[in-house]
């Protein structure tokens, strides 16, 4: 994929670009179902994991302690730990983190305006028109 054509005015493409394509980069990160709910569950503000499992029906602790730490690791969120007992933590988007709010927010507002469309013409799709297809 030829990264100059994706790339913003007045950005070039680097080494790092190169060796490692940022959009794809990006897309292993936020292309599983959880971090996207996270990212948006702390776009407003500071989360303590209970409540973070509680929003983000269906997750696993297992499953919500990868995904932090896959956030983490990436500088997308920061962990504090509360000297309290019992020890209090509480999960937060870093600067990089909120910038991914946006686009991720729109990415579920047209989720919304677009479920009927998609399910009808999955719908109309399975009905018979992938056996000629």
């Amino acid at each position: 994929m030829d990264l100059a054509l994706l790339l913003p005015p007045g950005v070039t493409v680097t080494a790092a670009m190169k060796e490692r394509c940022p959009l794809r980069d990006t897309l292993d990160r936020i292309g599983d179902r959880w971090t996207v709910i996270v990212v948006v569950l702390l776009r407003n503000g500071p989360m303590r994991f209970t409540a973070l499992q509680r929003a983000a029906e269906g997750v696993s602790r297992r499953m919500l302690t990868h995904t932090l730490r896959n956030l983490e690791r990436d500088g997308l969120v920061t962990r504090t730990v509360h000297a309290s007992v019992p020890p209090k933590v509480e999960y937060e988007l870093t600067p990089a983190g909120h910038a991914l709010t946006e686009p991720l927010t729109g990415l579920l507002h047209w989720s919304v305006r677009h479920q009927e469309t998609v399910l009808a013409a999955r719908k109309a799709y399975d009905g018979g028109s992938a056996e000629g297809g």
